[in-house]
């Protein structure tokens, strides 16, 4: 697969790009409430799929928030 850039892709290749990523039965339209994404902003080229899974609030929470390092959060 190439690049999944914003500047790389059609609004088709996008939209492709995430229904094939979550599956058939995924309303594209609708965003991904679980995790609080809006996928339809990426589709519309207006954030990047990694700053929308960087804003992600998917409710996980570090067993031992002390043994992070620094950095990790490059997505």
């Amino acid at each position: 697969m190439g690049s999944i850039l914003i500047k790389d892709t059609t609004r088709e290749e996008r939209e492709r790009i995430v229904r094939e990523s979550l599956g058939d039965g995924f309303d594209v339209t609708c965003g991904y409430d679980d995790a609080g994404i809006d996928y339809q902003q990426y589709i519309d080229g207006k954030k990047e799929l990694r700053e929308l899974n960087a804003e992600a609030d998917c409710g996980f929470v570090v067993a031992h928030p002390e043994e992070q390092q620094k950095g990790c959060n490059n997505i």
